[in-house]
């Protein structure tokens, strides 16, 4: 196995391909979640055990299933682990599943969930897909979370409903509303481009600079 190869794969997940703020995928629990830290990381992670289980067996499954009918085959199976996540929610996490409501359900027709049945568990070993799985399920989970505390901090003043800025802090709920939202994910999606926009011109000018020098070493 190569690790460094898997290592470079599994934080891609997490932030040069971030399934939110890269690709631009799941945006709609993005939005609905995201107005609590506690909401989004609860989303997040039930997300990436989707994410794991449903890589997982449609890898191992793969060769098995015909390609006409491999996307309702996916389906099918990533409702199973949906299925089992809402379940075990609502018995250990009643309060969590309740305010999450009809969005853990909705994880089956998730695009991060499709899109990486179809570019990457269909095509690649058990081992890999389930790698795959948990780095783009937390690279998922990090973005609600980041956003979630700069909408729940602006608009409430807190964090995980602790008190952070004080009693007299005057609540902008217009962060906790869609407008706010959206505001808030178009900055960070833009400040993400910004740095890899800044890394791949470093990494070009870095090249042409070695470029020179190899050619006035070779005179």
């Amino acid at each position: 196995m190569d690790f460094k190869k898997e290592a470079r794969d599994f934080f891609s997940g997490m932030i040069n391909n971030n399934p939110t703020l890269v690709q631009l995928l799941g945006m709609c629990p993005t939005m609905a979640v995201s107005t609590s830290v506690e909401n989004a990381i609860g989303m997040g992670l039930a997300a990436t055990a989707v994410l794991i289980g449903s890589n997982t067996a449609i890898s191992l499954l793969r060769k098995l299933i015909p390609s006409k009918i491999r996307i309702a085959a996916y389906v099918v199976l990533i409702s199973g682990f949906v299925t089992i996540i809402d379940l075990l929610m609502r018995a250990y996490l009643p309060a969590l599943s309740a305010r999450l409501g009809l969005y853990i359900p909705l994880i089956v027709v998730n695009c991060i969930i499709l899109a990486r049945a179809e570019a990457f568990a269909s095509n690649n070993s058990p081992g890999r897909s389930a790698l795959d799985g948990l780095s783009m399920g937390l690279g998922f989970t990090l973005a609600l979370s980041v956003l979630a505390v700069i909408r729940e901090l602006l608009g409430n003043g807190t964090i995980l409903g602790i008190n952070i800025l004080g009693s007299n802090y005057p609540s902008a709920t217009f962060f906790l509303l869609p407008p706010g939202g959206f505001l808030t994910l178009g900055m960070l999606i833009a400040l993400v481009a910004a740095i890899k926009n800044r890394k791949k011109n470093v990494t070009i000018a870095e090249k042409v600079a070695e470029d020179i020098q190899q050619g006035g070493n070779a005179q």
